[in-house]
């Protein structure tokens, strides 16, 4: 959801706009990572393809997002806070230990990365 809404609303220009405003730099490179992550890597964890290796680049995703952007409106969710941000960094990071089980395409095709 957050992916498609970055790719399909604000665009490139837009999410860069927003990590330079934030201080993120680079800030276009740190907004092409977040699109594709968050759309790609997304569907990818969704059907568990390449499951550890997208994990963990959304749970560092959302470790920045935390760090830059959530932490500062404290814990509830409804005050901008950390409280979801957290909660999807720890199923990302579980996920990354635990792979994607045992109906993802990665054990189908007997590899996981």
């Amino acid at each position: 959801m957050h992916g498609w809404v970055k790719v399909s609303g604000a665009g490139l220009a837009g999410v860069s706009g927003f990590m330079a405003k934030i201080g993120l730099e680079p800030s276009s490179a740190f907004a092409a990572a977040a699109m594709f992550a968050e759309t790609v890597g997304a569907l990818c964890v969704l059907v568990g393809l390449f499951t550890r290796f997208f994990a963990a680049a959304l749970a560092i995703e959302l470790l920045i997002a935390f760090l830059f952007v959530h932490l500062k409106g404290g814990f509830a969710v409804g005050q901008d806070g950390s409280e979801y941000v957290l909660l999807l960094g720890i199923v990302m990071f579980f996920i990354v230990i635990h792979s994607g089980g045992p109906y993802s395409v990665d054990r189908l095709i007997g590899k996981e990365l």
